[in-house]
């Protein structure tokens, strides 16, 4: 039976909604409109550094290993101001912190711009990364005041599909604008787009009232202490499962425009299409997955079916191509199919995992819970691009076979985040134990 939250409220008399939180379908993807903007300028800000690796390394004389550390250095707060920022999302509107991040966002780029040091860029980046970290969390628990439970898969995947689109427009854009206006170029032009995007939110965004679990039989309490829900395996290995995921975002994100030109021949132009291309596969694939997931839920799948199996079973068969990219002899070509192939699966678990923990956690923790799950994945961003650096300059510099090894690196952490995540979630058991009913389950 569908939940009164679905469906329209009735008017009353004076023609105000009898319902104040009634699932509003029009205002509702409006605003995950906005929010799917919000994530492609974040993407942009985060690969944009990538796509300038090769120009910006040769004029700051960067090695590897310290291209991989200023890299990386976009994440050492991203991960803690995602969680610090998340525990404020509890108590202020969704609405006022995200307007703040992406003027802080506009702001941050022109030192960026401006920089003729490796130092002064990795304090740059260092700063836009706590800027950036809780957007994708706070954006998530905003769209959920708009969407009932079993309609929240496709509009967290449209969010991740604003990813996509920030990738695709890097891929074409920031060549076009270095070779005509030079690297630093780029920064600038982000940093405008965020001053648009802060100037629209101001006019349209609003904050939804949907409550998850009102009036529910399965309803969890009010409130859960921390300890028990930080220390709930589901939560635990999904928190695992998702950096697993992250990881070969990462790598995709700071190496792979690197790799197509180093490793693989490819001229700047050519490897930023390939690019593009790598991640205009995600859009169908991406979207295809959360609708196929959301489908099985409503012809009466289990959550731990739905969602978790299907999850997981997407991270492994990523890992598994990543894993097997240096062992098989494939031409450039081939390569850079497989690996749009191996980074589009992972993804799907940005959209289904916030989902699985909304189902436990109560209204109230959820931005807190949703936070810190995200500062656990995106922890994988301040790792990855080191560990790939390293091997890279363990090489021979500007060889196939140091990226390869890194991205087989990352096929062996999805497997066993897929796997740890696989065991380990259980969504109606978690219920149960946090309202406290495992005994009379």
């Amino acid at each position: 039976m569908k939940s009164m939250l679905t469906t329209s409220s009735p008017l009353q008399a004076d023609g105000s909604h009898a319902d104040a939180h009634a699932y509003r379908p029009r205002q509702a993807w409006g605003i995950a409109g906005w929010l799917t903007v919000l994530s492609a300028i974040n993407f942009l800000d985060k690969v944009v550094l990538g796509m300038v690796a090769v120009p910006l390394m040769h004029e700051l004389q960067l090695s590897p290993t310290q291209f991989g550390l200023i890299a990386g250095s976009f994440f050492w707060l991203f991960s803690l101001s995602a969680a610090v920022v998340g525990f404020a999302g509890n108590r202020v509107p969704a609405r006022w912190l995200l307007l703040g991040m992406a003027v802080l966002w506009s702001l941050v780029q022109f030192p960026v711009a401006l920089a003729s040091t490796a130092a002064a860029l990795l304090v740059s980046r260092v700063i836009l990364g706590a800027g950036e970290g809780p957007a994708f969390p706070v954006s998530v628990h905003a769209l959920y005041k708009w969407f009932p439970h079993e309609k929240r898969n496709l509009p967290v995947t449209l969010i991740n599909q604003g990813a996509v689109i920030g990738l695709l427009l890097a891929g074409l854009g920031v060549p076009f604008i270095t070779q005509h206006w030079g690297w630093r170029m780029n920064f600038i032009v982000l940093s405008a787009i965020s001053v648009l995007w802060a100037l629209g939110w101001l006019r349209f965004g609003r904050e939804g009232n949907l409550r998850t679990h009102a009036s529910s039989a399965n309803a969890t309490p009010a409130h859960i202490p921390y300890r028990r829900l930080l220390t709930d395996a589901t939560v635990l290995t999904g928190f695992l499962a998702g950096f697993s995921a992250y990881w070969g975002l990462a790598l995709v994100l700071t190496w792979l425009p690197s790799y197509l030109e180093q490793g693989l021949g490819y001229d700047p132009v050519s490897a930023g299409r390939m690019f593009a291309f790598v991640v205009a596969v995600g859009v169908p694939v991406s979207l295809g997955l959360s609708w196929c997931s959301q489908r099985m839920l409503r012809r009466g799948a289990t959550s731990r079916l739905a969602r978790v199996v299907f999850g997981c079973v997407c991270i492994g068969l990523g890992g598994l191509l990543f894993l097997c990219l240096p062992v098989l002899q494939l031409p450039p070509g081939g390569k850079v199919l497989m690996l749009a192939l191996a980074a589009t699966l992972p993804p799907v678990a940005f959209a289904l995992g916030p989902a699985i923990l909304a189902e436990i956690v109560p209204d109230g923790q959820r931005s807190a819970v949703i936070a810190l799950s995200t500062a656990v994945a995106t922890s994988a961003g301040a790792i990855a691009p080191v560990v790939m650096g390293r091997l890279v300059q363990a090489q021979a510099h500007g060889s196939a076979h140091g990226f390869e090894l890194g991205f087989s690196v990352c096929g062996a952490v999805m497997l066993v985040g897929a796997v740890a995540g696989l065991l380990g979630q259980h969504p109606a058991r978690s219920l149960r134990r946090l309202r406290g009913t495992d005994a009379a389950a």
